[in-house]
């Protein structure tokens, strides 16, 4: 028996000894204790929580080197190699989750829509909840600080940048015609329909070296990754018929939508500033299909338009109408698969085509244009702790343009242009991150190799407030209407200064955003309009300097919803036929939007106001000796609109433009040649008509039998 007894104390006293104590402190970046913190042996149950001054202390039966976790909800895990047997009074420190909600983000020029935007100062809803938008995308965005109302255009003018300044994309990838074809003075719109997308990026400038090609901006529309449910939409309007519908598989979905326009019988009841032979009439639709992979999505986009009309437009060069007869068909189709792979890397890889074909009839003349274009993308993106992601990537742009004119040998060209890029994604902590990337391009056409480096920090300085610096290069090959009769060009270029401050709680946002623009290379020539015996250069140069505003709230009224944007710019340029340095004409000083949005329960109702004023935009008067001399009166566009809710899933909708009937001005066209009273006559360029007046009845047929396009008017 005692033999017996003596062997128990033995094995007792051996596991006693075999156990390790293991013990410290969990602290966080500014050496404060963390209470709570969990603590393991990695592989086994030995473990324990930190005490309220964040100090620890547990035995485990394991030996030698082994892994210690640390975790806490806001904090990074922790994984630590030790020694048990030594590991005793040591401190382990954690670092603050960098995905956490309220940290950090990289926001100077980019203001950002959706669900998966950290910060949206727009919700994908709003491009047709808009009072004027009338559900054109470059509408609603022209509300939107950095933006010009060049209403004679209807095309998106940012920063003192030109239209074709600004890149348009559909996840990812590039649109080679994102607006309709129209003719001198008329307004064009994008050719995008909203509701397909559930969220849009748009870059003021400082942009991501993952996109290339435009000067000042580029718009990035996504489209929905998975749709809610299967649906039927109907729109019956006075301008036109719409039909939509959404069909969901197991793994796969299926989203269409078809629209036909005519405003033959609008503009026989509503007057118009235009005399039209056939007015405006379009035949248009748009296709997403998904599949879901388990470690992917692919998606299918297509959409395509035919449109036409015919007019007679005044010309003050001469001494009767010039009959405009415009027919345009357009095409444009994308694949696009982004998925994961073992090693926490990504692949994106997509590729687009465009098609866009004009016939213009000019009295006796005519135009005929085509232009086709690819774009083939692959990224690469590599996640090496939640601290630092890379990401790297190549992209291939082709253009074939030609143009046909009455009694002209044909002109055109081949563009193509080849370009990789690299970015990381750094973040020091909660509070500070910066994104670092290099993009380099090669154009044959002319022949050069550009590279443009660009850079963003961001700075936390409070739990609702932060500061962002971005810098960056950018260039873009001249425009069409240069390339199609010369290609001794370079491209032209724009470096960026941005500074933004952003505040943002609880459906408020506040964003204040300074910047500064330098142009260079910019094309001029020496011809009253360009033309195919111009002779150009590329010693052009310009700037642009100003101050954006934005405020939206939420939150402060029940049921309201309202946002204040406000831009000042200051620029100029010395380009095209530029005599000296000037303000160009499409651009305003001071641009202001109010756009608000109320529900009225008792109504069943919507309503919204839109007031758009831009002061007076300069133009050139030959009569006078100072070039761009003379400037507008100041524009002023009041809108509203009214969504009544019939039933759960019928919509009577109306809305009115300019409701004040405001005589605006967007500038004067004048006689190449002065009269018998030896001055230069003009013509001003006014709206095509006073108001627009909408009227619409939506119908949602849907599985829940709830849901309606009230999100989407």
């Amino acid at each position: 028996m005692k033999s017996i007894f003596t062997f128990l104390i033995f094995l007792c006293t051996t596991a006693a000894f075999s156990q390790n104590i293991v013990s410290g402190k969990v602290v966080d970046e500014k050496g404060k204790g963390v209470p709570g913190a969990n603590l393991f042996i990695d592989g086994t149950y030995d473990g324990t929580s930190s005490d309220e001054n964040g100090n620890f202390s547990f035995t485990t039966d394991t030996t030698g080197n082994q892994v210690l976790v640390a975790s806490f909800l806001i904090y990074e895990t922790s994984r630590t190699t030790i020694d048990v047997s030594n590991f005793k009074d040591k401190t382990i420190k954690l670092r603050e989750n960098v995905n956490s909600l309220d940290a950090v983000v990289v926001s100077a020029g980019t203001m950002e829509s959706g669900d998966k935007a950290r910060v949206s100062v727009l919700k994908p809803l709003d491009i047709v909840t808009t009072a004027g938008s009338a559900g054109d995308i470059v509408a609603a965005l022209q509300t939107l600080p950095g933006t010009q109302t060049v209403g004679e255009s209807g095309r998106l003018f940012v920063r003192g940048g030109e239209a074709d300044e600004t890149q348009t994309y559909v996840d990812g990838i590039r649109v080679a015609q994102p607006y309709g074809s129209t003719t001198q003075n008329l307004p064009t719109r994008g050719r995008f329909s909203p509701f397909l997308f559930s969220g849009i990026s748009f870059s003021t400038g400082g942009y991501s070296a993952e996109y290339g090609e435009a000067l000042s901006s580029v718009l990035l529309l996504n489209t929905q990754d998975e749709p809610d449910q299967n649906k039927t939409d109907i729109s019956l309007m006075t301008v036109g018929l719409g039909i939509g519908n959404t069909q969901k598989w197991a793994k796969s979905s299926l989203s269409v939508n078809a629209a036909y326009i005519d405003l033959a019988p609008y503009q026989k009841a509503i007057p118009q500033n235009i005399d039209w032979n056939r007015p405006f009439q379009s035949l248009s639709g748009e296709a997403v299909y998904r599949y879901g992979f388990n470690n992917g999505l692919l998606k299918v986009y297509g959409a395509f338009d035919a449109s036409r009309y015919d007019l007679n437009q005044s010309n003050i060069n001469l001494d009767h109408k010039m009959r405009v007869d415009l027919s345009n068909n357009n095409l444009y189709l994308n694949a696009s698969y982004k998925g994961n792979f073992s090693g926490n890397w990504q692949i994106t890889s997509g590729v687009s085509y465009g098609y866009g074909a004009n016939k213009i009839g000019l009295d006796e003349d005519e135009v005929e244009n085509a232009e086709n274009a690819a774009h083939l993308k692959l990224k690469f993106r590599k996640s090496f702790s939640d601290r630092v992601k890379l990401s790297f990537g190549g992209d291939y742009f082709i253009t074939d343009f030609d143009e046909q004119y009455t009694g002209f040998p044909q002109i055109g060209y081949n563009a193509n242009i080849a370009a990789v890029y690299s970015e990381a994604d750094v973040f020091f902590s909660k509070k500070f991150a910066a994104k670092v990337g290099i993009r380099a391009s090669n154009n044959d056409l002319l022949n050069e190799t550009n590279v443009a480096p660009r850079i963003s920090l961001a700075y936390k300085i409070a739990k609702y407030s932060q500061f962002s610096f971005a810098y960056g290069d950018f260039t873009q090959a001249p425009r069409q209407e240069y390339l199609k009769y010369s290609k001794f060009f370079e491209s032209e270029k724009a470096s960026h200064y941005i500074l933004n401050f952003q505040y943002a709680k609880e459906r408020q946002t506040l964003r204040l955003e300074a910047y500064y623009k330098d142009y260079r290379n910019l094309v001029g020539y020496d011809t009253p309009t360009v033309a195919y015996n111009s002779n150009f250069n590329n010693n052009g140069n310009g700037y642009a300097a100003g101050l954006d505003v934005f405020w939206r709230d939420g939150k402060s009224v029940k049921n309201l919803e309202y946002w204040v944007s406000y831009s000042y710019i200051d620029t100029k340029r010395m380009y095209q036929n530029f005599p000296e340095k000037v303000t160009p004409s499409f651009v305003a000083d001071h641009n202001l939007s109010l756009v608000t949005k109320y529900w009225i329960p008792d109504w069943k109702s919507q309503i919204g106001f839109t007031n758009s004023f831009s002061s007076g935009r300069p133009y050139n008067n030959p009569n006078e000796i100072k070039f761009m001399n003379g400037k507008t009166k100041s524009y002023n566009n009041l809108a509203f609109n009214w969504a009544y809710l019939l039933t759960a899933q019928k919509i009577l909708y109306f809305s009115v433009s300019n409701v004040l009937g405001s005589q605006n001005v967007y500038g004067y066209e004048y006689a190449n040649q002065k009269n018998s009273n030896g001055i230069y006559a003009r013509q001003a360029i006014t709206p095509t008509a006073d108001r627009f007046f909408f009227v619409g009845f939506f119908w949602t047929i849907s599985q829940d039998k709830k849901s309606n396009q009230l999100d989407n008017l």
